[in-house]
C-alpha cells in the first residue's frame, strides 16, 4: 500500500534543512507522495528509512532503458495522465521492423537507410530511434547475424523479436554490450527469457494474451526472476481494445499505484492495420495514448515525419514554448547595406521567418527580441513584444554598429508599435513588413 505524505515525513530527519529544494521536511514528504520528488534529493535520510520507503518514492512507472550510447532511448518515468497537468517526460521509441529473411546486403542498406533517416524541425533534431529485428527465419544464426549487422551499421538501439530463446541467446552473444530489448517473455518462456536478460543486462518485454490480471502475473514473476527493466505487450491489436488496454494499464499505475503494471508499452501499429495509412493512424494513436514503444512494419518518409512531429508536439512542455536565443542574425551572409528585420524567439516563429528570408536568397540581418518564447501578437498582447523591448535588443546586441542605415522592419501584426518605436529609437525608421511570414520574399524584393 502506498504511504501518505505524514506516513513518509514521520521517516525522514525533519531538520527542515531544505537542501532537498523544498523548505520543510514535510512539503518534500507531500511531494514524494504525489511522485514528484526523488527520495535521492534528502541527504539525511537513513538507511533504515531508505529501505521502508523505497517502494513508496519510487516512481509509478518504471524508467527503463533500451540501447547503450549516445542513441540511447529511455522510456517510462511518467507521472499524469494527460500532458496539460504537468507534461509528458520520455519521448516513445519510434522502430521499424526487418525481417532477417532479406538477403544480407538488402537488410544492410535498409539498416543504413533508416539509421540515417533525420530531419530538423524548430531548430531539433528528430530521427528513427531504432530497428525491430524478426527471427521470420527460424533460423538462429541467421538471426545472430542480422543482429550484429544491425548494430554495427547503426549504433542504435535495437529490438530483438523472437520467442526462441536459443536465437535470442544467439543474437545476445553477437551484441553483448548492446543492451537490446528482448521480446517476448510469455508464460511459456518465462524462466529462459528472463534468465538470459538478466545476464546480458538487457531490458525484456512481457506479453500476455489472457487480459491484464495475466500480464501483471507474468510481470511480477519475471521481476522476481531478477528482472526489473520490464516492457507491457498487453497483446490486444485493434485500436479499440489496445486504447482500452492501455488507458487502464496506465491509470492502474497512476492512480492505483499497482506495480505489477507500473512499466512502459510496447505496440505494434502494423499488426491488424489493414494499409500503410492505418498504420500510421494507429501508430499516432500509440504515440499520444500511452506506448513507450512503437513499432512500424513499414518504413516510409512521407509517413514517418508527421509521426516524428506529432511525437514533438505532444511531448514538448505545454507550459513552456520552445524557444531560440534572442541575439542578432545573419542571414545568407548579410553585409552593412542588408536590411533589418525584427521578430520574437518563438520557435516556430524564427524558423518560419528564417526559412523565408533564406529562401529569398537576400541576405538579411535578423534581430530575436526575448519574448519568452511567445510567437508575435501573444508577445504582444502580453507586454512581452514591445517597443522598449525592441529598442532594447537593438542597442543590447550592437544593431547599429553592424549595418550602415537606420532601417528596422517590424511585423505587420504589430503595426501599431511603430509610433512607439520611434520614440524609443529616435532618427530610425520604422518600417511594417507583412503580416504573414510567406510574404517575406516578395516583400524583400523591393526593400531599398
Amino acid at each position: 500500500m502506498a504511504l501518505s505524505g505524514l506516513d513518509i515525513y514521520k521517516l525522514l530527519p525533519k531538520t527542515n534543512c531544505k537542501e532537498c529544494g523544498f523548505p520543510t521536511c514535510l512539503a518534500f514528504a507531500m511531494k514524494l507522495a504525489q511522485k514528484q520528488a526523488e527520495l535521492s534529493a534528502c541527504p539525511y535520510v537513513s538507511a533504515e528509512a531508505k529501505d521502508k520507503l523505497a517502494a513508496a518514492s519510487a516512481p509509478p512507472i518504471r524508467l527503463v532503458t533500451i540501447g547503450s550510447g549516445d542513441r540511447k532511448l529511455e522510456v517510462g518515468n511518467e507521472t499524469v495522465l494527460f500532458r496539460h497537468d504537468k507534461t509528458f517526460f520520455h519521448q516513445p521509441g519510434l522502430f521499424i521492423r526487418v525481417k532477417d529473411t532479406l538477403p544480407a546486403a538488402e537488410f544492410a542498406a535498409m539498416a543504413e537507410q533508416i539509421a540515417a533517416y533525420e530531419l530538423e524541425r524548430v531548430g531539433i533534431s528528430m530521427r528513427v530511434t531504432g530497428l525491430a529485428i524478426e527471427n521470420a527465419s527460424g533460423e538462429d544464426q541467421t538471426f545472430a547475424n542480422c543482429a550484429a549487422t544491425a548494430h554495427a551499421k547503426t549504433k542504435s538501439p535495437l529490438i530483438l523479436i523472437s520467442d526462441r530463446v536459443s536465437a535470442i541467446a544467439a543474437a545476445l552473444q553477437k551484441i553483448p554490450d548492446a543492451a537490446p530489448l528482448i521480446y517476448a517473455a510469455t508464460p511459456q518462456n518465462a524462466t529462459e527469457m528472463a534468465a538470459l536478460a538478466a545476464k546480458h543486462h538487457s531490458p525484456l518485454a512481457v506479453r500476455a494474451s489472457d487480459g491484464l490480471q495475466g500480464l501483471a502475473e507474468l510481470a511480477q514473476a519475471v521481476k522476481d526472476a531478477g528482472v526489473e527493466d520490464l516492457v507491457l505487450d498487453p497483446g490486444a491489436r485493434d485500436p479499440h481494445d489496445s486504447l482500452v488496454a492501455m488507458t487502464q494499464i496506465r491509470r492502474l499505475a497512476l492512480k492505483s499505484n499497482f506495480r505489477p503494471l507500473g512499466y512502459p508499452i510496447i505496440a505494434f501499429a502494423g499488426e491488424g492495420a489493414s494499409s500503410k495509412a492505418e498504420e500510421a493512424m494507429v501508430a499516432a494513436q500509440y504515440i499520444a495514448k500511452y506506448a513507450g514503444v512503437v513499432v512500424l512494419d513499414h518504413f516510409d518518409p512521407a509517413t514517418v515525419y508527421p509521426l516524428l512531429t506529432l511525437r514533438q508536439n505532444i511531448y514538448t512542455d505545454p507550459q513552456k514554448p520552445i524557444q531560440v536565443s534572442p541575439g542578432l542574425y545573419e542571414l545568407s551572409g548579410p553585409t552593412a547595406d542588408s536590411p533589418l528585420l525584427v521578430t520574437t524567439n518563438f520557435s516556430l516563429t524564427y524558423f518560419s521567418v528564417a526559412g523565408e528570408v533564406e529562401g529569398s536568397g537576400r541576405p538579411t540581418w535578423l534581430l530575436i527580441v526575448d519574448s519568452e518564447g511567445m510567437s508575435v501578437l501573444t508577445g504582444w498582447a502580453a507586454g512581452k513584444f514591445d517597443a522598449e523591448k525592441i529598442a532594447k535588443s537593438v542597442k543590447q546586441y550592437g544593431v547599429a554598429d553592424k549595418i550602415s542605415h537606420k532601417k528596422i522592419v517590424i511585423p505587420g501584426l504589430v503595426a501599431t508599435l511603430s509610433g512607439e518605436l520611434e520614440e524609443e529609437l529616435p532618427g530610425w525608421e520604422i518600417r511594417v513588413g507583412p503580416r504573414e511570414a510567406i510574404d517575406i520574399p516578395a516583400y524583400l524584393k523591393t526593400w531599398n
